[in-house]
């Protein structure tokens, strides 16, 4: 079994690290940079940005703010928000991000995901899905969740892995913010078709919901974020509980 992984997720808008629950209701909760040092402090496996308003207001992403980071902290680092071109891509990747994640865009433009692939390595290409209940399946959202594209979202997790996506990113709308755990079903439905890494994102409120989100489903790594920006635990805190559990955690 491959060592899991815990990922702290930075949601920034306008520079600034923020939370919200369900995407909407923004909070101010930090400096990106000192807040990715901290969790690199504390042991974390990766590091995702996500630009959370850059696609909805038409912006690129922060550059600037990966370049600073970069510098700071030498775990990977993961970018998502506004990526809609593989020069947008190129231009992270220089600025020092180990991946790119893309999601509105991709679902726009499949082929952004083969040619990303081709010029960069599926290693690079993280494509973020995500899903919302609606009348009995699991649907893409985008534009952080503002917009339902009537799309399967296991059959889009197949496909992404088809067109040569190295890892999904896969946050469940229903649960988001909740912090009432992650979305198992949903979880085990995208794990059981695809043979590619699956984080599993969304909902995450106490320690137990990591040992379960692994003992329960086929995730591979679990990204939180208020939870660590809040300081209600550290990353050492949680694989701790992991190992407790009998869970290997990197």
């Amino acid at each position: 079994m491959l060592a899991k992984r815990i990922i702290p997720c930075l949601d920034v808008k306008d520079g600034r690290v923020v939370k919200g629950i369900n995407f909407v209701g923004i909070k101010d909760v930090g400096d990106p940079v000192e807040c990715a040092k901290l969790y690199d402090e504390q042991g974390a496996d990766e590091i995702v940005f996500l630009d959370i308003t850059a696609t909805h207001e038409g912006r690129g992403t922060m550059v600037e703010v990966v370049r600073k980071t970069a510098k700071e902290v030498f775990v990977p680092l993961t970018v998502g928000g506004g990526i809609s071109t593989t020069e947008d891509m190129k231009n992270l990747l220089r600025a020092g991000a180990d991946k790119v994640s893309v999601n509105s865009s991709a679902v726009r433009n499949p082929d952004l995901i083969a040619q990303g692939a081709k010029l960069f390595g599926s290693q690079c290409i993280v494509v973020a899905v995500d899903a919302k209940r609606v009348d009995g399946a699991f649907h893409v959202v985008v534009n952080g969740g503002r917009i339902d594209t009537g799309l399967d979202a296991i059959q889009w997790a197949q496909k992404v892995q088809e067109l040569g996506a190295g890892e999904i990113l896969l946050t469940s709308m229903d649960a988001d913010g909740t912090k009432n755990g992650f979305d198992l079903e949903l979880l085990n439905a995208v794990t059981g078709v695809v043979s590619i890494p699956v984080i599993a994102s969304g909902g995450c409120g106490k320690l137990t919901h990591f040992s379960e989100v692994f003992l329960k489903t086929g995730a591979d790594a679990a990204l939180a974020a208020s939870l660590f920006h809040y300081r209600e635990l550290t990353v050492g805190q949680v694989k701790e509980h992991l190992r407790e559990k009998g869970i290997v955690a990197r």
